[in-house]
């Protein structure tokens, strides 16, 4: 199981326009270049991102920002925004087992609670961490370098 790269990059559009936006519109083609990623990839995480409500995006070179306050965008608000889920479920089963198959037959009955129990507990993870805790940490190295 992997989480697509559409989650670090969206946190990586958020770091940036923190970074950037009292210096420069932060557009999608400046994004893509710290990326290194199509625009088009970053248009269709920042219209994710937008319809959760969690940047605002004007179009042309308006460039992006961010629509609430970092300490209130958690990483599991921006996972939801940008990971497609099939009905919220992060662990997708194999179609059809052989049901004339011991193992096949009860394979949902094994594994379906544990599943959901490992998704929580990342979800609840994912609640703890907010922009605010990335930024201050991207902040420390960002000293460093200077």
């Amino acid at each position: 199981m992997q989480i697509s790269s559409r989650f670090t990059i969206a946190v990586h559009i958020f770091l940036c326009i923190h970074t950037f936006e009292k210096e420069r519109k932060v557009t999608s083609d400046f994004l893509a270049s710290s990326v290194e990623v199509n625009p088009v990839v970053i248009r269709r995480i920042l219209l994710q991102l937008k319809a959760a409500g969690l940047v605002n995006v004007q179009r042309g070179t308006g460039g992006a920002t961010i629509a609430r306050p970092l300490e209130e965008i958690t990483f599991l608000d921006i996972y939801k925004a940008v990971e497609c889920v099939e009905g919220g479920e992060l662990f997708h089963f194999h179609q059809n087992p052989n049901m004339e198959c011991p193992v096949g037959r009860n394979i949902h009955n094994v594994l379906d609670g544990k599943l959901e129990r490992v998704q929580k507990a990342m979800e609840q993870e994912m609640e703890l961490i907010t922009l605010a805790d990335i930024v201050k940490e991207l902040d420390q190295y960002l000293i460093k370098v200077e």
